[in-house]
């Protein structure tokens, strides 16, 4: 049966351009709404910028412009950006709409008559230099925790506490970093412990398990009163009844979902309430974990509240880090999403995040060795190389028509079609490094039975067993293909024009081709060029600078003069269970063992481990072992290494790989 599903993914900001973090999310989304309508499904994927709050209207200050013109213009980057890499919504909007004002206010009358708002006098953090109530990330300080200097003023990234700014030590507002005064204002507050009986129920079935346990951590006392109001000067809609009080941006945020959903549904005829106000639809969110908390707590109370249907589900994915550090704009590792069109296809980039996408929360890194390595390798020395091999010899050296396969080559196909399901299964469940790492697979065995059979030995003397082989090739990187559609459409749009084929349905993998003639073969992809991967990076670099070192700030991580390190450095060693799916010695090299490992969601590795003194290498194939999975890929005479086996002993044939018992899974973290 075709379902009805809506979809969002969490709305970028309207004070900084899209980056590359924005977009670990928003390829998510779109490769699991291409795969859903791939099934017959019909899914709206629904999206919207994020528009008000105080760094917005200081943004549109800086620039002399109204913040109406500033949320336009920033509308029209992020849409271009979007657009360019190839992600499609049914309906993108704006926040700042006519459709979000009314029901913000529809919202708060409804909290008003059910008596879930309460007014009260806080104590807040004014700055006289600038006029204003300082929003909680316009402070900095002191973590009244940790201690910790140079901390925002809602949490502390070294603890993880959160607290008012008033709490802080030694506060200062991030404007012109002056000392901020104390003073009173009224404020609205939304009880969300009226809520917490329904939302503890709602939580397990509505978010996975890692994210609900996180979660349900704060339903061992009263939940906290939520302060849904902010002081003026502010940009957003006003609550209604109070001239100087406006909704908080985490408030009007949200309903942008259902805003969007009212205008798509205005442009296409389609009617509201099959959406929002009955189970006729499904809808899911896919967000980062830094707002988990408001759209599995806030939100969820909030819909109750209005009388709306909840998602079906909040997907939660783990934030995106480069070359090994958090994303940062000072250190150049804020890459904007411009700035990689500016010099690569973003088909690379697409491929590469789904081979890190998983369904879990960790966070997964971009490193461009890593990144230039497995488009290389795997997408275009792999997959594509099948085509350009294939149809090429098919075109020119043969007459262009694909035949039929002979009795190994239908095997291959059908074990290839076989994989279908799996592959669906792993999309379905936001899986995306899985079914990439299944579609790898098929590859290798596509590529080793070409390279088996030599069809360019025998075009002469055999052409018409030479055409079975190019057929069965073709056959199967019709498959990948297929499968590759949610990430690479505009990849296998070639693809089926190559093919003289309609758009791939996902059903359509279970054909087999067969006395078809296609195209001439025309260029698909090219590698990546590692100069324009360095030039990337040297565009992020932050222009040279006279603005002042921040105040207090953190120390980098050191090893301390007794050789012991601090928590902090060792837990950026991400280690992982591996399986040893393959082993072979390298013959140039006294100590080295040429590895390939299954690390589950994260994909497959190389891995050159010095350890050929103790094991040989049919000895390890199988076997469970631990290896450093976030190590900084080493380009070695022999090839790439991606990672670190961990071992045992003095070495020699002393050595002992480290092999977990066997209840463990490749791809868990080592705790």
């Amino acid at each position: 049966m075709s379902k009805r599903i809506l979809l969002t993914a969490a709305l970028p900001y309207s004070n900084s351009p899209v980056h590359i973090g924005h977009l670990v999310e928003h390829f998510g989304a779109d490769f699991w709404a291409r795969f859903q309508r791939m099934q017959g499904n019909e899914c709206h994927f629904l999206c919207a910028d994020d528009t008000h709050g105080t760094p917005v209207m200081l943004a549109a200050r800086e620039k002399g412009i109204s913040p109406e013109d500033h949320v336009n213009q920033v509308w029209k980057l992020h849409t271009q950006d979007f657009a360019d890499c190839q992600i499609e919504y049914s309906h993108y909007s704006s926040t700042n709409s006519q459709e979000n004002k009314e029901l913000c206010e529809y919202f708060y009358h409804q909290m008003k008559e059910k008596g879930h708002i309460h007014i009260k006098s806080i104590d807040q953090l004014y700055c006289e230099h600038d006029k204003m109530f300082l929003p909680d990330r316009f402070v900095k300080g002191t973590c009244p925790k940790c201690g910790a200097n140079d901390q925002y003023g809602d949490n502390c990234d070294k603890c993880g506490a959160t607290y008012n700014p008033s709490d802080m030590k030694s506060p200062y507002c991030s404007i012109c970093r002056n000392a901020p005064v104390t003073k009173q204002s009224d404020h609205i507050l939304f009880k969300l412990n009226d809520f917490k009986s329904y939302l503890e129920a709602w939580l397990p079935q509505h978010t996975a398990k890692e994210v609900s346990n996180k979660m349900l951590e704060w339903f061992k006392e009263d939940l906290r009163d939520w302060d849904i109001s902010r002081d003026e000067p502010y940009f957003g809609f006003k609550v209604p009844g109070y001239k100087d009080k406006y909704f908080y941006v985490w408030v009007d945020a949200p309903m942008g979902y259902i805003s969007t959903t009212v205008q798509f549904c205005k442009k296409t005829g389609l009617n509201f309430d099959d959406f929002w106000k009955s189970d006729k639809t499904e809808v899911y969110h896919f967000v980062g974990k830094d707002v988990a908390r408001f759209h599995t707590l806030f939100w969820p109370a909030l819909l109750k509240t209005a009388g709306f249907r909840t998602p079906n589900q909040v997907f939660v994915h783990g934030h995106l880090t480069v070359n090994g550090e958090k994303m940062s704009k000072s250190k150049g590792t804020q890459i904007q999403a411009r700035t990689y069109l500016n010099h690569l296809d973003p088909a690379y980039l697409r491929y590469y995040f789904a081979c890190k996408l998983s369904s879990g929360l960790d966070d997964f890194d971009f490193s461009t060795d890593d990144f230039i390595q497995r488009v290389n390798s795997d997408l275009i020395g792999k997959i594509t190389n099948l085509a350009s091999r294939g149809a090429q010899m098919l075109s020119s050296k043969l007459d262009g028509k694909m035949s039929s396969p002979d009795t190994e080559g239908r095997k291959l196909i059908q074990h290839a079609q076989s994989k279908a399901k799996e592959i669906a299964d792993h999309y379905q469940a936001w899986d995306f490094a899985k079914a990439i790492n299944e579609i790898r697979a098929l590859a290798d065995e596509a590529n080793r039975y070409f390279d088996e059979k030599a069809p360019w030995k025998t075009l002469a003397t055999d052409p018409a067993g030479t055409k079975a082989v190019l057929t069965t090739t073709l056959n199967i990187y019709r498959l990948l293909a297929i499968f590759l559609k949610p990430v690479l459409p505009k990849y296998v749009e070639q693809v089926e024009k190559l093919l003289n084929e309609k758009p791939y349905a996902w059903s359509d993998s279970q054909k087999i081709l067969e006395n078809h003639s296609i195209q001439p073969y025309q260029h698909l992809a090219n590698r990546i060029d590692p100069e324009k991967v360095k030039a990337m990076m040297e565009e992020s670099k932050p222009a040279a600078s006279s603005t002042p070192a921040p105040i207090a700030a953190k120390p980098a991580l050191q090893e301390s003069t007794t050789g012991e390190i601090e928590i902090e450095a060792f837990t950026k060693v991400d280690l992982r269970i591996a399986k040893i799916i393959e082993a072979e010695e390298v013959k140039e090299a006294d100590k080295l063992l040429k590895l390939k490992v299954d690390l589950g969601p994260l994909g497959t590795r190389q891995i050159f481990a010095g350890i050929k003194s103790a094991y040989k290498a049919d000895q390890l194939i199988g076997r469970l072992t631990v290896v450093v999975a976030n190590l900084k890929p080493r380009k070695m005479k022999f090839g790439m290494s991606e990672g670190m086996v961990l071992a045992a002993g003095e070495g020699g044939s002393s050595l002992f790989i480290l092999s977990p018992d066997a209840g463990a899974q490749p791809g868990d973290k080592v705790k």
